[in-house]
């Protein structure tokens, strides 16, 4: 029986590495890239575990469903940077360059 490969391996695979350096992108393209990936990984898995004789690619799943966490991790610490600073400086302050250096300033000089 020939093999063949393990569908949407190479996609969860891209979807996990584009889900790391997206994580700027306020978090929720990461956090939604990571999401897509883990969900076409566990079903892929779930396929390789039934029939590991018949596919190939079983390594880009996991590869892709690791990137795809730490993807989803960025993306939550950055939209929780976002919030702490929102909570701390305001969001007119963080829309005006020159109020927020004034703000660094007084939180730098004691």
């Amino acid at each position: 029986m020939e093999q063949q490969k393990l569908p949407n391996s190479t996609l969860i695979l891209v979807f996990g590495i584009l889900s790391i350096p997206l994580c700027c992108c306020y978090g929720i393209v990461s956090i939604t890239l990571g999401i897509v990936a883990i969900v076409l990984a566990n079903k892929a898995a779930k396929l390789y575990a039934e029939n590991p004789e018949l596919y190939t690619g079983y390594q880009n799943v996991k590869v892709g469903k690791i990137l795809a966490i730490i993807g989803i991790v960025l993306g939550v610490l950055y939209i929780v940077f976002i919030v702490m600073l929102i909570s701390m400086f305001g969001w007119e302050t963080l829309q005006d360059q020159e109020l927020l250096q004034e703000r660094i300033q007084e939180l730098v000089q004691p």
